[in-house]
């Protein structure tokens, strides 16, 4: 029995955890800047665009060079990335995105360390992923974390 009451208040704490998260002023902003991504029309044809000539990009990245469109294509891809990239919108996403992550990243580091300095956390971080962790996070996909609407 005792077990199970200390696990009851691991969970609530956790949850008191997380709501102090979702609270942050870094998760606002998280939410602000994504709300005005998804709500920025020339955000959302860049990245509509983007998505498009990525996926020729990939249909060609099959054949590789072979493939009659290859320059053609990949220079496209990279044009494409570069305006994505240099959007405002995306660049407010992408660092608001980035510094809500460094909050998760260090929470998971502290929990881990909390238990054992042997607890491998996967953070995606290699600031956080040195000697204690096994790195590759969910944030270490591809792309630019949003999506066109």
């Amino acid at each position: 029995m005792f077990a199970t009451i200390e696990s009851v208040n691991l969970i609530d704490e956790a949850e008191l955890l997380g709501s102090l998260v979702v609270e942050s002023e870094i998760a606002e902003d998280y939410r602000r800047t994504l709300n005005t991504l998804n709500k920025d029309k020339s955000a959302q044809k860049v990245i509509a665009k983007f998505v498009e000539i990525k996926d020729l990009y990939e249909d060609v990245q099959r054949f590789g060079k072979y493939h009659p469109d290859y320059k053609e294509i990949t220079k496209a891809m990279r044009e494409a990335k570069r305006e994505l990239d240099l959007h405002d919108a995306v660049i407010a996403f992408k660092k608001a995105e980035k510094e809500l992550q460094s909050l998760l990243d260090e929470i998971s580091v502290q929990l881990g360390r909390a238990v054992s300095q042997n607890i491998k956390v996967p953070t995606g971080n290699p600031f956080f992923d040195a000697g204690s962790s096994c790195g590759g996070g969910c944030s270490s996909g591809g792309g630019c974390g949003c999506k066109a609407s």
